[in-house]
């Protein structure tokens, strides 16, 4: 091995030219180029004093440091009480000990102004034992600088947080009487995985108008894609006109096409009718479908499936899944069983008495287990209904107790039993308003 240049020998904390010496900086490139530098010494160095931690000679330093070196450096600023300038340099690395360092140091040192350049480097470690603290911080009432500093630790961990937490605070955040906070929170929902859905709630309160105005523009930066509405459609492809109305409703809402298919009809909708190009790029995906269907049949497993497959063949697509699945929905249907218990003067529970949901009849496996599911999350008995049936005198006994039918528009048997089972579910408020709240806020 060949021995080390006279000027590799220099290249040591003694050696280094003082602050404003026309020597440092060629210098300095010359140890950011060093292959393996003992970057222990340097950081012993300053440890001992015997360096000036001057930002030119920590930028050089930060670049070559491993993890064990980084939190060594950092310990040394904690303990020293550092230029809070330095501090960015200092903890680019991200270590648990790093992590906990400044977890601990947040946890000490109670004056705002010690927190302050603590917070974004904690969020920076993106661990997300941090988060409650941080969240913390930013909400409650504080000097604004500590709650913006504990806002941006959050936004450079945005990934790391828990997804739902974090976009019920940012909501909270984005109402706050200080507009430089709620305008960031604005920004950072727009972030989310499903930006536009995380900022729809915000479109319906009162905001301050600058947070208005930035919500405006990012709401314009994510534009939705055109939708395509799966039904199962009644003989010879006839599309109910409550589902044809909720369409026309959405399609207003949202600014983009709005079609839909029936499994029924002859043909799909035509690619050209959504308006945008096959493979445009100013779409992704370029269509969204939305399998209005409420039970995991074959329609679900089978159908659904060959339909996206067709439609990936003119662009990108996104699935959702099949419409009984959302949890949001389920909820809808308990809370209207609920409610038809309350007027009925009874009480809910599973057994006899309890409200039926009528289906129509499913194969076991996947469409059992979902039956079970749900009349666990709705506390009602599935009764598996064939809408064929001649004779109707044994399910108007039978739904005595009070029932639901699961069909999104009408059919054969809610045209068959009108007083016993009434409207159909999109045609109920409940139900009709979810569905435009959820697919207008689709991305």
């Amino acid at each position: 091995m060949a021995a080390p240049s006279p000027l590799e020998r220099l290249l040591v904390p003694a050696a280094l030219p003082p602050p404003g010496s026309p020597e440092r900086w060629p210098w300095l490139q010359r140890l950011r180029r060093q292959d393996n530098p003992d970057c222990g010494v340097w950081i012993e160095a300053l440890e001992r004093g015997q360096l000036e931690p001057a930002v030119d000679l920590l930028a050089v330093l930060a670049g070559r440091l491993d993890g064990a070196g980084s939190d060594r450096l950092l310990a040394w600023w904690l303990a020293t009480v550092g230029d809070p300038d330095l501090l960015p340099l200092i903890g680019r690395v991200r270590t648990p000990r790093s992590a906990a360092l400044l977890r601990q140091a947040v946890n000490e040192r109670t004056a705002p102004e010690q927190r302050l350049p603590l917070l974004p480097l904690l969020g920076h470690q993106r661990d997300p034992i941090d988060y409650p603290l941080l969240a913390r911080l930013s909400l409650e009432a504080g000097p604004l600088p500590l709650r913006r500093a504990a806002l941006e630790g959050l936004a450079l961990g945005l990934s790391a947080w828990p997804l739902a937490a974090l976009r019920r605070q940012l909501l909270r955040l984005a109402g706050d009487l200080q507009p430089q906070l709620a305008s960031q929170a604005v920004d950072l929902l727009a972030r989310l995985p499903r930006g536009r859905w995380a900022l729809f709630p915000l479109t319906r309160r009162p905001l301050d108008p600058l947070v208005g105005q930035r919500l405006r523009r990012r709401w314009a930066a994510l534009p939705p894609s055109p939708l395509l509405l799966i039904v199962h459609g009644r003989a010879g492809g006839v599309i109910p006109g409550e589902l044809q109305n909720l369409a026309s409703e959405l399609e207003r809402l949202r600014g983009r096409p709005v079609r839909i298919q029936a499994l029924t009809a002859q043909a799909p909708p035509s690619p050209a009718s959504f308006g945008t190009p096959a493979g445009s790029a100013d779409l992704q995906p370029w269509l969204t479908l939305v399998p209005l269907f409420l039970l995991p049949g074959s329609h679900v497993r089978i159908d659904v499936p060959a339909i996206a497959t067709a439609w990936r063949a003119h662009g990108p697509v996104r699935r959702l899944p099949f419409l009984g699945a959302w949890p949001s929905w389920q909820r809808a249907l308990a809370a209207e069983l609920a409610a038809m218990v309350q007027v009925q003067d009874g009480s809910a529970d599973s057994g006899p008495g309890a409200p039926l949901l009528l289906h129509h009849p499913l194969e076991d496996g996947p469409g059992a287990r979902y039956l079970v599911h749900l009349q666990s999350v709705t506390q009602a008995r599935c009764l598996p209904t064939p809408y064929t049936a001649a004779d109707l005198q044994e399910i108007k006994l039978a739904i005595h107790p009070g029932a639901l039918p699961l069909a999104l528009a009408a059919n054969r048997l809610t045209e068959s039993l009108p007083e016993q089972l009434g409207m159909p579910l999109v045609e109920r408020p409940r139900f009709r308003q979810l569905l435009v709240r959820e697919l207008e806020a689709l991305p």
